[in-house]
């Protein structure tokens, strides 16, 4: 395979991928298209991040369009998916990315918090899984969901129960719809991040004790950066991770092997 083919092993893909104009969700937009997918944008609120995002992939030869809606909703999510199909194409590599996250001790934790982020993070994989799912079982056709995840999908965090409970049972989620997939030529895979240079995470790393303290938990020794876990998802989504499903694939600079976490 010549050097070219194999940097646009996703030639011929519609990535959808949520939450794409920011963070992490904009890095593998970037990747997915630079290895040759059209690319759907995903996102809430101010469009301009969004449009940023599109004006590079089409400056650098991609197909690429935004889409706003909320993935927590049921009918914004299926008049997203359609409108995604009627532009790009039938989704066929969908990237579960958007997410949220507050504090919040369990005592002070109210209702709407725990919905907002149980909404975001763990119902709108649910609602965009199984529209794409249904879509192309009726073509008769496969195709890859990738689930970020993140390492709170196995390390718990004080004051941020309802976020490790989107993690953990999105952890669960995946699995279990990947052997239900399987045998209809689906595979789906998540990718658990550890700490991340992300708009996120920047009161962290504008602390230099905080930042010191979570380097600390990190075997490599530093922070990670989004294009890092860019470059997994799209070669998960590739035909080189071919006989690789229902697994999680962490990126997280050894975190999950500090000895308090085991």
């Amino acid at each position: 395979m010549a050097a070219n083919e194999a940097e646009r092993q996703l030639a011929g893909r519609v990535a959808l991928v949520s939450g794409g104009a920011t963070g992490i969700g904009a890095a593998i937009c970037a990747e997915l298209g630079r290895q040759g997918a059209a690319v759907a944008v995903n996102y809430i609120g101010d469009p301009a991040p969004a449009e940023e995002v599109v004006r590079r992939l089409t400056e650098e030869g991609a197909r690429a369009q935004a889409f706003q809606f909320d993935v927590s909703q049921e009918e914004q999510v299926q008049s997203g998916v359609s409108a995604v199909a009627e532009s790009l194409g039938p989704v066929d590599l969908l990237v579960n990315n958007a997410g949220v996250e507050s504090f919040h001790r369990l005592t002070e934790l109210e209702l709407s918090a725990w919905q907002q982020v149980i909404g975001v993070n763990l119902t709108g994989p649910f609602l965009l899984s199984r529209e794409v799912a249904r879509r192309l079982l009726a073509d008769g056709r496969g195709g890859v969901i990738v689930n970020i995840t993140s390492v709170h999908e196995r390390i718990p965090w004080e004051g941020y129960a309802h976020y490790c409970a989107s993690k953990g049972g999105l952890k669960l989620f995946s699995e279990t719809i990947a052997k239900e997939l399987a045998p209809h030529g689906f595979r789906v895979v998540s990718v658990a991040p550890g700490a991340i240079e992300t708009p996120i995470n920047r009161g962290v790393l504008a602390d230099p004790a905080q930042s010191a303290a979570v380097r600390a938990e990190i075997p490599l020794g530093r922070w990670g950066r989004p294009e890092e876990i860019a470059r997994v998802v799209a070669w998960l989504a590739g035909p080189q991770a071919d006989y690789i499903t229902g697994t999680t694939v962490f990126v997280d600079g050894g975190m999950t092997l500090y000895p308090r976490f085991l």
